[in-house]
């Protein structure tokens, strides 16, 4: 099943069933590589609840500004407005005081890549504690082919693993990311964290993105 489809059916349950949030909420990591529609997903899923009564909220890196602060954009034109947060953000005590205030039915968190090994947990304990499904979207790997801090944690932790798919330009599942510089040459080295869309990155399947293969 998709991570939408499974989505989907959550929302359906809580709408349904109101008291199965006691017992069925979880951490989901929706994991792709880059420009694989995450931030469309996300956006969708979030309107499915909206569209069913249910209050969301949404959160989004404050690193990532490219659409305006606190903004969850898609390449296809959807966008939302979000809380930000950044490596200091207590995201258990956020959603907590959000949640006294009125009821909340799930969290959607775009770019979960740049959450740190303690937010994840503490997204983790909104869901055991709090009982609010939390749903995270983001990259699993670098340029490199190393883990983002964020989505090893989360690879670790999450209750549900699900995988955006893209595809090569060689028409292979793309599952690596590879940087460009301003030539269009692939980069090898540099920062873990530049922010960019498809001028600097490009999804490769794992033989090009070892190969250094762009077409």
């Amino acid at each position: 099943m998709s991570s939408l489809g499974e989505i989907w059916i959550i929302a359906l349950r809580l709408r349904r069933f109101p008291n199965t949030k006691k017992t069925m909420a979880k951490l989901y990591f929706n994991y792709s590589s880059m420009n694989a529609g995450k931030s469309t997903v996300l956006l969708q899923a979030a309107y499915n609840y909206e569209e069913r009564g249910m209050t969301t909220r949404l959160l989004t890196a404050a690193i990532d500004d490219r659409a305006g602060e606190g903004v969850i954009a898609s390449r296809i034109g959807l966008k939302a407005q979000a809380d930000i947060f950044c490596s200091r953000t207590d995201l258990h005590a956020h959603i907590g005081t959000i949640a006294k205030q009125s009821p909340l039915h799930a969290v959607f968190v775009d770019e979960a890549q740049f959450l740190t090994e303690e937010q994840v947990w503490q997204l983790a304990r909104v869901a055991d504690g709090l009982k609010i499904p939390v749903m995270c979207f983001g990259l699993r790997t670098d340029f490199q082919g190393k883990l983002f801090p964020g989505s090893a944690t989360l690879l670790a932790l999450a209750d549900s693993l699900r995988e955006i798919k893209t595809i090569c330009w060689c028409g292979k599942k793309a599952t690596m990311v590879a940087r460009l510089d301003s030539q269009g040459n692939i980069l090898e080295e540099g920062d873990q964290v530049v922010i960019g869309g498809e001028e600097t990155y490009v999804s490769l399947c794992r033989k090009h993105w070892a190969a250094r293969e762009l077409e």
